[in-house]
């Protein structure tokens, strides 16, 4: 692939001449803010440890430096996912979405590049020192992204294919998951508890309501060249995906608590917030406005956050506070 020429009409001298540093602090702001996007992935490393733990009975959590080298890798492995997808995205950007840091010149693809392998390189070495049998799932999350990164290979069928698409780039979210989730049973030396497969297929299905739930628009608020869920099915049909993945990631939700033994509270909790995430859905499906679509991103990310909780973060913290 011939990546674009960067600068255009949206360019500014002031911000694409600064020093890389400034440039950088502008390029994640707007692409992957670091502060936001790694509480987060803060939160889903520390469940995917807690609900490993709680599984199998462990008292505790794990030491802090192996809870520091695994964030600062589950983060920096997101990051990554965010660094390919510039590439790959390079062509689409430049014609559509000329706005963004990379088209208008804030920041090269050679900039990227080295920094993914600076990226890359801190990551394997923290590893290596810390716990080198995480290696191995490590370099799979790799290769995965690399394949992401190629389209598979099979890109003009992918992108014919939304289903396809979605279904097969989410898998990324459940192997950072693997590795995550691995600081508690692969570093003690014990199988993963059963229950986990459930955890990861819940880290899956909230990938997709995040994908589904960004892109989902009013009338009128379409882009050229972005491809939304509302334009593919209509306004109707991207409300009954989103809500059908809404109730998919609740059912296996639910099977995650019953396999950790977590009481009745838990299920009521995620009762709840699965009622106060689908009523901006129903709102939409009333009133197709660009507020109540935008209450539907927020929707997708309080349901993302509170599952999370709920599984994993929350229980533990009870353990750790009350027992």
């Amino acid at each position: 692939m011939k990546l674009p020429v960067q600068g255009n009409a949206f360019s500014n001298a002031a911000e694409n001449g600064a020093p890389f540093v400034r440039r950088f602090y502008i390029y994640q702001k707007e692409r992957f803010p670091l502060l936001g996007h790694g509480l987060l992935v803060a939160a889903f490393s520390f469940s995917a440890i807690s609900y490993s733990r709680i599984c199998r009975g462990a008292e505790g959590f794990v030491d802090a430096p192996t809870f520091a080298v695994g964030v600062f890798t589950t983060i920096s492995l997101f990051l990554l996912v965010r660094i390919f997808d510039e590439f790959k995205d390079a062509e689409d950007d430049a014609r559509f979405r000329k706005e963004l840091a990379v088209p208008r010149g804030l920041v090269t693809f050679r900039e990227l590049a080295i920094l993914g392998v600076v990226l890359v390189c801190m990551q394997v070495l923290l590893n290596l020192v810390f716990f080198p049998r995480m290696l191995w799932i490590y370099v799979v999350v790799i290769g995965y992204l690399s394949l992401m990164g190629k389209e598979f290979f099979v890109a003009e069928w992918l992108k014919k294919h939304q289903f396809w698409y979605v279904t097969s780039h989410m898998f990324i979210i459940p192997l950072i998951d693997i590795y995550a989730s691995g600081l508690d049973w692969l570093l003690a030396g014990v199988p993963a508890p059963a229950g986990l497969f459930f955890f990861f297929a819940v880290s899956y299905m909230n990938g997709i309501v995040l994908e589904v739930g960004r892109k989902i628009r009013a009338p009128g608020k379409e882009s050229d060249g972005v491809v939304t869920y509302t334009s593919m099915l209509g306004a109707s049909g991207a409300i009954g995906l989103w809500l059908a993945v809404l109730v998919a990631t609740l059912l296996a939700s639910i099977a995650a608590s019953v396999f950790a033994g977590y009481g009745q509270a838990v299920l009521l909790v995620l009762g709840v917030v699965f009622v106060i995430c689908a009523l901006p859905a129903l709102l939409f499906w009333r009133n197709k406005t660009a507020k109540f679509s935008k209450m539907i991103e927020y929707a997708s990310a309080l349901w993302t956050i509170s599952m999370y909780l709920a599984l994993g973060a929350g229980p533990m913290i009870s353990k750790l506070v009350f027992h």
